[in-house]
């Protein structure tokens, strides 16, 4: 297994970071305790999260506005080193240890992959663009949260990594479905 899934979500979520504007970052997202620009940088700082935890080093804790500056250069960079640390010789292979608990890597590559697509489709709903993102993807994104996600998992945003699930419309986007089981509001 190599990280060409993780690197196809980060692709997906790098054409909605594109079209993201200076005149963007003040507005609301899905995520209540985030707008634009505390999203992106949210965003980005996973990236080095988790590839902190493949290496086996500890998270930063360093808060970067990655929204001020170059953005969409910081995701590119943040991005390639979580695939690349992905890709290190018998990394999937091995567990790994995070501050939340010790798993094997594919199951931090899912987290990854998941954290990244869904705050790509926060981004894509708090900027006005389609949030019909990547749709094979997203189906095989949703397919594996519903198998892993437990209720455990779920609360008030902020107090819990993911809400309670939503009501979605007939016929909705797999992003939107994938989204509103993760506790977002879709309508």
């Amino acid at each position: 297994m190599s990280s060409q899934p993780l690197q196809m979500v980060n692709a997906s979520t790098r054409a909605v970071l594109a079209n993201v504007t200076s005149e963007d970052m003040t507005k609301s997202t899905p995520c209540a305790s985030w707008d634009v620009a505390g999203l992106i940088n949210h965003l980005i700082g996973a990236q080095g999260f988790f590839a902190a935890g493949v290496k086996g080093e500890a998270p930063s804790g360093e808060e970067v506005d990655y929204a001020a500056g170059d953005y969409l250069a910081a995701f590119d960079e943040a991005a390639g080193a979580l695939a690349e640390s992905f890709d290190a010789e018998g990394v999937m292979q091995s567990m790994v240890k995070m501050p939340f608990g010790e798993m094997p890597a594919g199951a931090v590559m899912g987290l990854a992959m998941n954290d990244t697509f869904t705050h790509g489709w926060d981004l894509a709903k708090a900027t006005g663009q389609s949030t019909d993102i990547a749709p094979a993807l997203a189906a095989q994104i949703l397919e594996q949260a519903k198998s892993s996600i437990q209720d455990a998992f779920r609360g008030d945003d902020g107090a819990a990594p993911f809400g309670l699930e939503q009501e979605c419309p007939d016929g909705a986007c797999a992003a939107d479905q994938l989204a509103a089981f993760l506790g977002r509001d879709v309508s």
